[in-house]
């Protein structure tokens, strides 16, 4: 692949001359860039759905989400895995983020990691990834060997998999089951992907994780209901999506959740339900931990 051709490698002719612009142009330049990327996220709806919908169905039937990538695409996937147990209370195998060069290149950089696609494959199979599990291959160019390695090696075992990237027709579309291209065009810095891709790829990878803890249950109403109350301002939060699902006052909260033995799922359904916390723990576990279709039958 001739790299020059790349949109996300081209030079942008807004931005040619940024280095000569007083400090406010320049960064109403770059604002006026940025504010191209949630347009070019929007187009790629219907395929982010496709990927939530697939994924989630892994997911419920015992697999794991991973993400792969290097430089700054791999950093953002382990970034959002990183984020899923805090969030969503889920076990952290649940979502796992890969990076080329491995954890060292969240600090630093590693870039020349990425030129191995049987590291990628490898990386992959020493995480223990199977044909249960999906798979996100994230690159800004579509063509990242390291990458690339990673989706060969799961397409023969069965998994999903799905590209991330900012071009279109690129190689890692070309053997993934779903392509996700918002095209992000020109850098504001020819060539740096950290920005209006990186950008593109952190809104993409918000929608994907999200949306599949929402699929699977996670969620109720726009609630973090999963929440582990593990620090003063988590206890606090958590009292107050109790006060939101149910209507009751800061002091009943408080104490549905200590009597819930600080899960937010059984103090509302306790409340809602009228229930002890032994009987409203196994009907949320009847319900596979899913509120939202629990109450759903009142």
């Amino acid at each position: 692949m001739n790299l020059a051709q790349l949109p996300t490698e081209s030079r942008n002719p807004a931005t040619e001359h940024i280095d000569q612009l007083p400090t406010l142009e320049m960064l109403r330049v770059i604002n006026e860039e940025d504010a191209k990327v949630a347009q070019a996220v929007a187009a790629e709806l219907p395929h982010i759905a496709k990927a939530v919908d697939e994924i989630a169905r892994r997911l419920e039937d015992g697999g794991r989400l991973f993400y792969i990538g290097a430089g700054t695409s791999g950093r953002l996937g382990v970034l959002d895995a990183s984020e899923i147990p805090p969030t969503f209370s889920v076990r952290s195998t649940l979502v796992q983020g890969i990076i080329a060069g491995g954890d060292s290149a969240l600090r630093k950089s590693s870039e020349q990691s990425e030129d191995s696609a049987e590291q990628g494959a490898a990386d992959l199979a020493a995480a223990g990834f199977t044909g249960q599990d999906a798979l996100v291959g994230i690159a800004a160019s579509g063509r990242t060997p390291y990458v690339l390695g990673a989706l060969e090696h799961a397409n023969p075992l069965g998994a999903v998999t799905i590209a991330l990237t900012c071009v279109s027709n690129s190689p890692i579309s070309a053997i993934a089951d779903i392509t996700i291209a918002p095209i992000t065009g020109p850098e504001v810095l020819t060539g740096s992907t950290r920005m209006k891709a990186g950008t593109a790829t952190k809104l993409v990878l918000n929608m994907i994780s999200t949306g599949v803890m929402i699929k699977t249950g996670a969620v109720y109403g726009n609630l973090m209901v999963n929440l582990a109350p593990t620090n003063a301002k988590l206890i606090d939060r958590a009292r107050r999506i109790i006060i939101a699902a149910t209507g009751v006052n800061e002091p009943i909260a408080a104490e549905l959740l200590e009597k819930s033995n600080n899960s937010v799922k059984t103090a509302i359904v306790m409340q809602k339900l009228n229930l002890d916390r032994l009987t409203a723990e196994a009907r949320l576990a009847a319900h596979h931990g899913n509120l939202s279709a629990l109450l759903r039958q009142i």
